[in-house]
C-alpha cells in the first residue's frame, strides 16, 4: 500500500498539495506464498496416507468366523516374538515384561474388559498362550483369537 507522507511547507508545488505519495520497498507480494503453501499442502495430504504402514502379520484361516466390531483393545504377537519378546498393544510396541501392567491399566477405565489377541501363523501355541495367560492375569475377562475368514484378503 502506498505511505503518504506529508510534505513541506516550502514544497506545497503550483498547486498548493500538501502530500506526496511514495511505494515501500518492503511489502511482500502475498499470493505467490499462498499458491506456494497450497502445493505443499496437496503434497502432504497425499503423501499421509502413502507413510503409514501397519505390522506385518499372517493371521490363521476360520471357514466360520463373525467380524468384529466396535471400539477395542488388540495384542498382535509378531512372528518376532520368539527373539525379543516384544507384542503389539494397538500399533504401539511393548515389551512382554511390562504388557500386563499396560493392560491393566487400560482395563481400569474400560467398560468392556475384552481384549483381542491375534498372533502371526508361524507363533507358537505356547508363546501365545504366555500372552494369553499375561492377559488373564492382567484382568482380562474375555480374549478373542482373531483370524481371517476364509476368502478375505490376508492382511
Amino acid at each position: 500500500m502506498p505511505k503518504v507522507n506529508a510534505a513541506d511547507a516550502s514544497s506545497s508545488g503550483r498547486h498548493g498539495r500538501g502530500r506526496r505519495v511514495a511505494t515501500s520497498l518492503s511489502e511482500i507480494n502475498v499470493v505467490p506464498m499462498v499458491d506456494v503453501m497450497l502445493v505443499l499442502l496437496i503434497i502432504f495430504m497425499v503423501a499421509a496416507p502413502m507413510i503409514q504402514r501397519g505390522v506385518d502379520v499372517n493371521l490363521p484361516v476360520a471357514r466360520n468366523a463373525q467380524q468384529m466390531t466396535g471400539d477395542r483393545v488388540e495384542i498382535t504377537v509378531p512372528l518376532a516374538y520368539r527373539q525379543n519378546r516384544i507384542v503389539f498393544l494397538g500399533r504401539e510396541a511393548v515389551r512382554a515384561s511390562v504388557l500386563q501392567e499396560r493392560i491393566r491399566q487400560k482395563m481400569e477405565t474400560a467398560a468392556k474388559k475384552d481384549v483381542y489377541l491375534g498372533g502371526d501363523r508361524g507363533v507358537n501355541l505356547g508363546e501365545l498362550m504366555e500372552v494369553f495367560s499375561m492377559l488373564k492375569s492382567a484382568g482380562v475377562e474375555h480374549v478373542g483369537i482373531e483370524t481371517n475368514v476364509s476368502g478375505e484378503r490376508e492382511r
